[in-house]
This record gives C-alpha cells, structure tokens and sequence, in this order.
C-alpha cells in the first residue's frame, strides 16, 4: 500500500479535505492493527464521482460506493479505471443500505455530505449502523450552520445571516441549496442515537473557504501553510464551531 499525501491531491481540494484524510489515516492504521487485514471492507455512501473512494481503493482496500446519481457512478468508475483500481458501485440511497448490502460486513463507512440531503438523516444513520462491524467506525462530515451565518455576513447578506441562526434546519431562506445543517450538538445526538460512540468534533474548512484561491495559486507554499494551518485549528473548541463541514467519528 502507499500513502495518499499531498503530492497525489494537490492545491485547493488538498486543502479542503486534509484534515478529513489525517483522521482517515490514523482510523485505518487503528483498523488494521485490530483486525490485522490490510484490505479493508469500506462502504461509500453517497460518494459520488470517488473523491474519497478512488485513493481508499488506491491504498489496497475494497471499496463500494452507494450512491442515487448513474451520472455519478458512471463517472467513479471513469475515475477508478484511470487509477488503475477497482470500486464497486452500486445505485441506490443511504436509507437503502440495509437492502442494498449484508449486514456487519463494513469496517468503514462514509458519510460525507449526505445527511444535509436524506429524507431521514436518523433513518440513513441507523441503516449505516446495520452495516459496521464491531470495532468499525462510520466518518460523517456534514455541513455547519454557524459557518453558513459567517460566510452569508462576509458576503453582506445580513438578513440571510440571521435567517440561518433562527432557522432549525440553519437555512438562509428558500432559495438556500443545503437542506439542512448540523451543530456540534445535533450530529453527537444523531450518532448516539444510531447507537455510535462519538469521537471528538474536528473543524473542517474553518479558514479555507475565507481565503481567496488566487493567493492559493499565487503565492508559493502558500497551499501547505493553510493546510498547517487547518490541522491546527482542527480541534481548537471556538475555531472549529464556525467551520464550513463538522467531521466526527461514530464508532462502534
């Protein structure tokens, strides 16, 4: 197996991801170590064109994507192919997983930008459950409103901005894209409730999506540094409550 490091996902979506894949890392070290298989079982639900997938793959696991779009899966399987690696993709919703696959057969799951659009993020969480062997872990990383309030006023939509601190879903009105947010607070709620053990919060994209990409392309080392600097902030208890994603663990 090799490493996924920077070189492979360089620029900007390294940067947007980095935190995310150092905790990846070191849950499929723990992984491996407890289970002593180097190939793990990981189920991608709703991973779409393979993001993730493709450089999980890529470090000797198997890997299936579940995911609604045939677009996307048709663009996973492009993506795997010109990696040289093999992701098994399989149409279907977060909610269906259950039907779609056997039960504690997954060492990994995850869910990453979904619960933002399931009918029933309890639903799809509790059907993740269903899938993870004892000792496995799901990854969710969901969407912050407080960093929706941040990045509405930054833009000068101040109303929009309050909107999404009175809003229950963190909403910034009708025409907002993302369904709904999660604090801190309701993403351990939901994970206790599917029966997880939550693991600590990390901040994702808490200064990345503040900073203009020009300065990213223009400056030399700047990408590193602001990945540095993302690791930093990752953890720290105020910085990472207005980060643009939540990403936490759920083990079992």
């Amino acid at each position: 197996m090799h490493a996924v490091g920077l070189s492979r996902h360089s620029g900007t979506p390294a940067v947007r991801t980095a935190v995310v894949w150092d905790v990846l890392r070191e849950t499929l070290a723990a992984r491996v170590a407890a289970t002593g298989r180097d190939r793990l079982d990981i189920v991608d639900a709703g991973g779409g064109t393979g993001g993730f997938a493709v450089p999980l793959a890529e470090l000797g696991h198997a890997v299936t994507v579940v995911d609604p779009s045939p677009d996307s899966l048709a663009a996973l399987e492009r993506r795997a192919a010109e990696a040289g690696v093999g992701v098994r993709a399989l149409q279907g919703d977060a909610a269906d997983l259950g039907e779609l696959l056997p039960p504690d057969t997954a060492d990994l799951v995850l869910c990453h930008s979904v619960l933002e659009y399931v009918e029933d993020p309890a639903s799809a969480l509790a059907a993740m459950a269903g899938l993870v062997r004892e000792g496995g872990v799901v990854s969710v990383l969901a969407a912050n409103p407080l960093a929706a309030a941040l990045h509405r006023s930054v833009s000068g939509r101040f109303e929009e901005a309050l909107r999404v601190l009175d809003d229950p879903e963190g909403r910034w009105g009708d025409r907002d894209p993302t369904p709904r947010r999660f604090t801190r607070e309701s993403l351990l709620a939901l994970l206790s409730g599917a029966g997880f053990r939550p693991g600590e919060v990390h901040g994702v994209r808490i200064f990345a999506d503040l900073v203009p990409s020009r300065l990213l392309d223009g400056e030399p080392g700047a990408a590193a540094a602001l990945v540095a600097l993302e690791q930093a902030a990752a953890a720290h208890p105020v910085l990472r409550d207005i980060a643009t994603q939540l990403h936490v663990l759920g083990h079992r």
